[in-house]
This record gives C-alpha cells, structure tokens and sequence, in this order.
C-alpha cells in the first residue's frame, strides 16, 4: 500500500509539472524572444526620423554610429530622382525579402546565417522606400531561456519529490497499522491470545483494530468458558469413579480384577489430568522438545498386553510386529497411550467379538508409522470419520477418539490417515515425524516400505 500510494503521487505530480512546465518554458522562449526583436524595433525607428529628412550618405553614416549599431544594422536605399542607390552597413538579408518588404510596406523578419534581421520599411521624401534591416543574433534571441528552463526543472524536480515524500509519510501512517494488524493475526494464531492490536491510524483501519480486539476478547471468553466446563464435567466423573474403585475391592484376586483395577486407577489418573490441563490452560498434547518424547515399541507392548485379555475373552485373533527395539518418537507417553486406546478402542467397538486385528511399527529415517488393522466390515466414509465430532454414526460414537490421533500426528508435523487394510476391514496408519521441518508430502518420501499384505495375513494364520 505504502509503495502504491508513492507511484500514484509520483505519476499525478509529473504529468502535473509537466502540463505546466512545458507550456510556460515555451511561454519564456517567446517571450526572449520578443524581446530581442523589440529592441531591433527600437534601433530601426531610430534611424527613420533622419531618413525621412536626408538621403545624405554621410549624416545617415552618423546617424547609424550615433545609434551603436553600426555593425548590425544596414540601410537599403532605391535610386532614384537622378540619385544612386545607397547601400550602408552589412547586408545580411536576401535581395528578395528586401523587395518585398519595399513592395508591402511592412516590416519583416527573415532567417539568417547565425540569427534573424528585422527588415523595417521607411518613406523617403521622394516617395521611394527604403528598408532598414537590423541583425538580431540568435544568442540574443536565447539570452537567460536556458537558466529560466532550468530553474523550471528545479521547481519541477522539488514538488515531485515533496510530493513523494509528503505521500511516502502518509503510507506509513496507513502501512504501520495495517501491518501492526497482520502481526496481531498471526500471534493470535500462533495462540498468543493476549494479542492487541492498537487502534489507531486511519478510520478504517482503527474499526478494524477494535474489530480485531473484540473478536480476540471473545475468543480467549469462549476458551476460557470451554476449560470451565471441561473441568466441570470431567469433576462429575469422579462420583462414578469412586463407585467404580470401591466395586473393584471385591472382585477378589485374578487377572481379570487387577486389569479392571489398574483400568480405574488409570481413568482416575486421566481424569485428573483433564481437569490440570483445563484449569492450566495448557493444551494436552504440545511439541516435545529436544531429548523428550517416549519409546513407542514399549508403549505398543504395553497397550496391546492391556487390551490382549479382552481380545482373548472374545475370541480375537492379534499381533504385535516392529515393537521388538527401542523407537524413539517426539511424543509424550500419555499421548501415545491415549492414541492407541481410541484406535483399538474401536476396533473392539465398532467390529464383532472374533474380528482379528494388528499393530504394526515401521521405524523409518526421518519418520515413525503406526499401523492398526483390523479384519471388520470397514469404514465407508473415511473423511467423515476424521472430521472432529461425527463419529461413526453407531451408539456410543463421538467421532474425538480419531481426532484424539490426528492431533498426535499433527504435533510431530505428521497426519493420520484411513485405508483398507490387509486384514480386509480398516487400516488407521499414524505417520509421526521425526524431523518437523521436513514436509509430510504425498507419497512420505523417506518413509519405510510397507509389509506386503500376503506376509501380514500368513503371519495371522500362523496366530
């Protein structure tokens, strides 16, 4: 904007000048010009008086040196009356243009080699006609149009400039708000939400300031509202919880009821983590920094020891490959538990008791990809499956658990995304990066080759 409204200033203010440079500097070279040609006027009607009384060559030659022109000016006289024609000083003009100035009886101007003549007829006392021709040089005819076009230029040169600075200032004032504006965007973007923006500058740009800072007002309302009732509702679970923990006590001792027991214990712990981070304000899952993160095989072996007792009581088919070493993610523990409970947490929900399923773990070099299979029906829409809040459409489906996932991916600069699996039913493929300003792009250049489908479904067989 700054840089536009300096080009309109400077294309406005040029033609400017130039509409009224041009006119006046030829304005001032006739006006030169007029001048030297008014002075030879004045030399020439000097001379006509003396003509007018004698044709004596001897006093006209006085009268032309008495004038201080002798060298530019001639005296053109016909015969006649028995007397010869008398030619004094430098003829300078042709014989034609001095004829027809006889002839017409007006003065004339004619070019001449280095300058102009002023041809001024005169009536003698015989009748006849001389001519007086005065030479007027070209450099008189110039004399200050050069320093007069100059000081145009100057003057012309100066109110451009003025006039760039004077719009150059004006942008800033209209830029500085403006930018001040887009900086507030982005940090507010970036989660800044104390995020002001001062309203000044232009009437425009200081209702879109306010504009800016009421819209950040009521979002850091709306956030805060949304914490509160997070916490709020997560508080409401610890009555059920209390229950659920007391229940536990008489179950007695067994695989099952220390699994139940470690499920409560774990739902309180995530509970209370709920409530910490909505009442801190933090968000759950944040860029781990240098030397953080966890080992994903161990995570994987955990979970899928945890959920192996189920998948047992129902006749569930599993398999656990890539979790043999040591992965290191940027992902914090909790997070990545919390993953893969939503991912397997719906294959035991939404496919029948018996469906097999897999985790598979693919360490790469600059990325980590989490697999989860399953040999279900599958899902048909797998966009909308993404988008935060639709679910699958079945009872007990609130479409947070795949979103729960995609923020994990998103956090590495990773994504998560739905196919068909080998199995038949629905992969979930959680890309996780290792590098976060390398670009997740189509195809995931880099990424390790995955397992053919026909040494996965042999390995299920062999289960």
């Amino acid at each position: 904007m700054r840089w536009a409204l300096v080009k309109v200033s400077l294309a406005v203010t040029t033609m400017v000048v130039l509409a009224f440079a041009v006119p006046l500097g030829l304005v001032i070279r006739e006006l030169a010009r007029d001048r030297a040609f008014s002075g030879a006027e004045r030399e020439a009607a000097a001379v006509a008086p003396a003509l007018s009384i004698t044709t004596d060559r001897d006093q006209l030659e006085r009268v032309v040196a008495s004038a201080g022109s002798d060298a530019g000016m001639a005296v053109h006289i016909p015969a006649g009356d028995g007397q010869d024609a008398i030619e004094l000083g430098r003829q300078r003009a042709a014989d034609q243009d001095i004829a027809a100035v006889r002839k017409l009886g007006r003065a004339s101007t004619t070019g001449v080699t280095g300058g102009s003549t002023l041809l001024q007829p005169v009536a003698l006392s015989t009748g006849e006609i001389a001519v007086v021709e005065v030479y007027v040089p070209e450099s008189e005819v110039t004399n200050g149009v050069g320093t007069a076009w100059a000081v145009l230029a100057a003057v012309g040169a100066a109110l451009i400039l003025g006039s760039v600075a004077v719009a150059d200032r004006l942008g800033v004032r209209m830029v500085r708000p403006a930018k001040r504006l887009v900086e507030g965007a982005r940090e507010l973007g970036e989660g800044k939400l104390g995020s002001r923006v001062p309203e000044e500058g232009p009437t425009e740009l200081r209702l879109a300031a306010v504009a800016f800072n009421s819209m950040a007002d009521q979002v850091v309302q709306l956030l805060a509202n949304e914490r509160e009732l997070a916490a709020d509702l997560s508080h409401r679970l610890r009555t059920p919880l209390t229950v659920l923990r007391l229940n536990t006590a008489s179950l007695g001792e067994g695989p099952a009821a220390d699994q139940t027991r470690t499920a409560v214990e774990q739902l309180e712990r995530e509970v209370d983590t709920i409530i910490r981070t909505a009442r801190e304000a933090k968000p759950q899952t944040a860029a781990a920094g240098p030397g953080a993160g966890c080992d994903a095989a161990e995570v994987v072996r955990e979970r899928m020891a945890f959920w192996s007792a189920l998948a047992e009581d129902e006749g569930r088919k599993w398999r656990v490959a890539g979790a043999e070493r040591p992965v290191r993610i940027p992902v914090a523990r909790a997070d990545l538990a919390a993953a893969l409970d939503a991912l397997l947490g719906n294959v035991f929900r939404h496919t029948p008791d018996g469906t097999a399923f897999a985790v598979d773990l693919h360490n790469g070099e600059d990325a980590v990809i989490v697999l989860v299979s399953d040999a279900g029906p599958g899902i048909p829409d797998p966009e909308a499956a993404m988008a935060r809040g639709r679910g699958s459409g079945s009872d007990g489906s609130t479409g947070l658990g795949l979103d729960i996932v995609r923020r994990l991916a998103e956090s590495t600069g990773g994504d998560v995304r739905i196919g068909s699996s080998v199995l038949g039913g629905t992969e979930v493929r959680i890309w996780i990066q290792l590098d976060r300003r390398a670009p997740v792009g189509r195809g995931h250049r880099g990424a390790v080759r995955r397992r053919r489908p026909g040494r996965l479904a042999a390995a299920f067989k062999q289960t």
